[in-house]
């Protein structure tokens, strides 16, 4: 998984965990995306974040998915 994939995925469940709602949660998400890639716009981390977090939070898959080009 990516490094920012995964600081994306640990801060959903973990602000989800914490009580967040999941808006709040991923409008966060979003914002790490973007830190990590300032280049993307809004539309791209929100598309992204929403993948990831469907594909490692809601079905709990751990295989690859389609993202950024970084390690």
């Amino acid at each position: 998984m990516r490094r920012c994939e995964r600081a994306v995925v640990n801060a959903y469940r973990e602000l989800r965990e914490a009580g967040s709602d999941d808006l709040i949660a991923f409008r966060a998400c979003t914002t790490i995306y973007r830190v990590h890639h300032p280049e993307a716009s809004m539309q791209e981390a929100r598309h992204l974040v929403a993948e990831w977090i469907d594909h490692h939070v809601i079905r709990g898959d751990d295989g690859p998915t389609e993202g950024c080009d970084c390690d």
